[in-house]
């Protein structure tokens, strides 16, 4: 007989987990940052104050979120996608949206922005975990369950990559697929999207001149060394010298102007070089010991809502890492994507700590047979 009780407490390993690799994360943000922030800004501690800042506020958050029954969540679901549409709208209107790196990803508030596609994954996947939760037993259907829970996934893709936003819009397309898949969508289903996906993909790439370098450059970054290839070559430069055991705190070559912004999207590169193999594989061992558990979480929840919100919070942090981490090791093109907790960029850590909150509430319920 099943029995479902609750913890009143979260899941002590989780956020232990997440608490370390936040406070690694602002270690090596100051370490690969604190020689451009004196060259830019005459102080070293520039990029890690300020991310610090968004740090408190994200663990805040977190602990706030903790205590909201995660029902709550789907009772608001379509308050919380209108305002996501809403800021993605938003964001795509001249004096309103900040155009960095090519791209019109921000808004401005204050001297902080944030970046509306990163909150769009986690409204996608509250959507998606109602969504699949009323229609279970329709989703092997391709006009009841399967087309009408892409609709409103590739509707959020084309807004994003309006801006254009190619690598966040990756992570909520395979976050979503994941999460459509687990809930039993046909197989065949699946494949027929993946040919007509792959044409699109190759559309989106051969539409924007930058991507097409980027491909170029990843398939063989030494053709234009000073230019396409540049990042990654540094990259790898960073991570080859760091050997077994690494060359030690703050005393990375490749954060001297060689490796563009390293506390970045190639931070994991600094921290190779600093810590060597040894210190790379323990990083990695941090982040799978993070999936197991939310996978944990996520198995033992209550009810299918939060089954499908679990696996979707601890999947979209997974994949983000995944594609980060073999962007820098020079297995994919450059994607523009942060590592989770780690990487400079507020938007981003204040989303995964929300997210997180999300997932050590599931954790505070049980279901013991």
């Amino acid at each position: 007989m099943r029995n479902i009780t609750t913890k009143n407490k979260p899941d002590i390993y989780l956020l232990f987990f997440v608490i370390l690799l936040v406070g690694i994360g602002l270690m090596m943000i100051y370490s690969a940052s604190h020689i451009w922030a004196t060259d830019k800004f005459a102080d070293p501690f520039y990029f890690v104050k300020r991310q610090g800042l968004f740090a408190v506020l994200g663990i805040a958050l977190m602990f706030f979120v903790m205590q909201i029954h995660y029902l709550q969540w789907k009772k608001y679901v379509y308050i919380i996608l209108f305002l996501s549409y809403l800021l993605l709208i938003l964001v795509l209107i001249p004096g309103i949206g900040i155009v960095r790196g090519g791209a019109q990803s921000w808004i401005g508030i204050g001297i902080f922005s944030i970046q509306p596609a990163e909150f769009s994954k986690l409204a996608l996947i509250i959507f998606l975990s109602t969504f699949l939760t009323s229609k279970n037993t329709e989703i092997t259907s391709l006009k009841k369950g399967f087309i009408p829970s892409l609709f409103i996934l590739f509707s959020t893709f084309g807004f994003i990559m309006l801006q254009p936003d190619l690598g966040t819009g990756i992570v909520l397309v395979l976050t979503c697929m994941l999460l459509i898949f687990i809930a039993g969508a046909k197989i065949s289903h699946f494949l027929s999207l993946a040919a007509m996906g792959g044409i699109a993909f190759v559309g989106l790439i051969l539409s924007a001149p930058y991507r097409i370098s980027r491909i170029t450059a990843f398939l063989n970054p030494w053709e234009d060394p000073l230019g396409d290839g540049f990042q990654i070559i540094q990259s790898l430069y960073a991570i080859g010298p760091g050997g077994l055991l690494g060359v030690g705190f703050k005393n990375s070559l490749q954060k001297y102007f060689y490796l563009p912004e390293p506390q970045t999207d190639f931070i994991f590169s600094i921290f190779a070089e600093e810590y060597g193999f040894i210190g790379g594989v323990g990083l990695l061992i941090l982040f799978i010991l993070v999936l197991w558990r939310g996978i944990y979480i996520a198995l033992k929840a209550p009810d299918a809502f939060s089954r499908f919100l679990a696996f979707g919070i601890v999947g979209m942090i997974t994949i983000q890492v995944m594609i980060n981490i073999s962007v820098v090791i020079g297995l994919i093109p450059v994607t523009g994507i942060t590592l989770p907790l780690l990487s400079y960029g507020g938007s981003s850590l204040v989303l995964c700590l929300f997210s997180i909150g999300i997932l050590l509430n599931i954790s505070k319920f049980t279901k013991d047979y």
